[in-house]
């Protein structure tokens, strides 16, 4: 690690918060989920990221504890009827999902970024350079 590149917790921070992992300033995405292709303050690219189906898994992960934790605790507290259940559930389950999904993907993005996965870190490897063969 170079004196200027963020820790991990840092850059896993920024990621979350949907920042270049690099430099916390330029915004990871440039729609919805869609990765800018370089930071647009420091310009550390960021096209290689391969986040895939992950940050979904994820969010479903997070989302289904929480809404069936929820839906238990109303029924057997309460039992309301159906409709009750549908009207609340169903809206809390995609404003999660939408809430939950570009932090969790910028995550995902700023972790293989920081592990150098798929070609991140190309350009900043914390390999040294082989010293010159000596004759002789």
């Amino acid at each position: 690690m170079t004196a200027a590149e963020p820790s991990m917790k840092l850059a896993l921070l920024r990621g979350a918060r949907c920042k270049c992992p690099e430099c916390g300033e330029g915004r990871l995405f440039g729609k919805f989920l869609k990765v800018v292709e370089s930071c647009p303050s420091c310009g550390e690219e960021l096209h290689h990221h391969r986040a895939d189906d992950m940050p979904a898994y994820i969010v479903m992960s997070i989302v289904g504890h929480i809404v069936v934790g929820l839906v238990l605790w109303a029924e057997f507290t309460y039992a309301p009827p159906v409709w009750v259940h549908w009207s609340l559930w169903l809206p809390l389950t995609v404003i999660l999902t939408l809430v939950l999904l570009q932090p969790v993907k910028g995550f995902i993005v700023a972790l293989q970024w920081k592990l150098r996965m798929h070609g991140f870190g190309v350009s900043r490897s914390n390999t040294p350079t082989p010293a010159p063969a000596v004759a002789g």
